[in-house]
């Protein structure tokens, strides 16, 4: 991969992290209640809160962590048994406060280093890997998120015009 390649990978990372799927989910917590928030279809199935703490988790420790090489506290299984009623607000905090930390690691990234390895869970990856885990990732969530807000609300969210 050539540098201008691999800066250019790292650019639409950030640019889809931020001006896409950011926003498509801010978009979403918008149209809902903190209760909305917090509906699951099913006990198998994630809430939209869940999802969002989720992640706010997995954006840290892919990209913080697995780009950045810092450590990373998470517990991700808490992520997913949260039942109680975190507030809409708190979420979208959270989650923005991760991307910024992701932001700040990927804006002053070298990308001649997308090939370093780096231990994240229990593999070791490159920091291409983990950067392009953390962005298809985010966007299955964010799609998630954005199917059970259309079921939850009956609505077209309109979030391409």
């Amino acid at each position: 991969m050539t540098n201008d390649t691999a800066t250019s990978f790292v650019a639409e990372a950030r640019k889809y992290l931020f001006d896409v799927y950011l926003p498509r989910v801010e978009r979403c917590v918008e149209e809902l209640t903190d209760e909305q928030i917090w509906w699951r279809p099913n006990e198998q199935s994630n809430s939209i809160g869940n999802l969002l703490l989720h992640l706010a988790g997995s954006t840290r420790m892919w990209i913080v962590s697995g780009v950045g090489g810092k450590a990373v506290e998470r517990d991700r299984q808490a992520e997913f048994d949260e039942r109680s009623i975190v507030p809409r607000q708190e979420l979208l905090m959270l989650l923005k406060n991760s991307l910024r930390e992701a932001d700040e690691v990927l804006a002053n990234y070298d990308a001649s280093k997308l090939q370093e390895l780096h231990r994240v869970k229990d593999d070791t990856v490159t920091s291409l890997e983990a950067l392009f885990h953390a962005v298809e990732h985010f966007a299955m969530h964010a799609g998630q998120i954005m199917l059970l807000t259309k079921i939850i609300t009956s609505r077209d969210l309109r979030l391409y015009e």
